[in-house]
């Protein structure tokens, strides 16, 4: 089950890695009240038919989680965002790749917390599958906005490979001290609640 909106993430970009996705971008992005994020991959993509089949819980093409009998990922978020007045797109072109974006109002009741950014990034530049990844965060405060972008080619270079715990605990650090640099934001939207 998705408890944090982070888990989208999750499930959706373990999904681009295994679409035999040579690139695969992640850009997030917390303006005002909302949370958004795309997820772009240069994948195998999907037909029509496929697209509008991935939004059945019950579909799965058995190949590429030939264990599962079903693929929840996209189909509940699709629905998170339908219960939240939320936003859901999908697009994809076969043998180019596919996106998919979403939208959340965080003063809606029933969005979901955002959950462990830091975790949830390092879980994604340590999985093998992840050929080259990359991660753009932007959030856009009245003070104004602060950024930052995370290429997995780039940390390897610099922290060598991610395999290696003591890696994987200072990539960890890293992205934990990006979020302390934004705190003051995190602290002002609570009192919003």
């Amino acid at each position: 089950m998705h408890r944090y909106l982070t888990d989208y993430i999750l499930d959706i970009t373990q999904n681009a890695f295994e679409a035999n996705s040579n690139h695969v971008w992640l850009k997030i992005s917390e303006v005002d009240r909302y949370f958004r994020f795309s997820i772009r991959d240069d994948g195998k993509g999907m037909d029509q038919d496929e697209l509008t089949m991935v939004l059945d819980p019950y579909y799965t093409d058995g190949i590429k989680h030939s264990k599962r009998k079903v693929g929840l990922g996209i189909p509940f978020l699709a629905q998170a965002t339908k219960e939240t007045n939320s936003r859901f797109g999908i697009t994809s072109t076969v043998g180019k790749g596919t996106e998919v974006h979403s939208s959340f109002d965080l003063c809606n009741v029933d969005t979901p917390p955002i959950g462990d950014i830091p975790g949830t990034l390092l879980a994604l530049m340590s999985n093998p599958q992840a050929n080259w990844f990359e991660c753009e965060r932007e959030i856009k405060t009245v003070k104004g906005t602060s950024s930052y972008t995370v290429n997995k080619d780039e940390l390897i270079e610099v922290l060598g490979n991610l395999e290696n715990a003591s890696n994987l605990i200072l990539l960890r650090d890293f992205l934990r001290n990006q979020e302390d640099s934004l705190k003051d934001y995190y602290v002002k939207r609570q009192l919003i609640f």
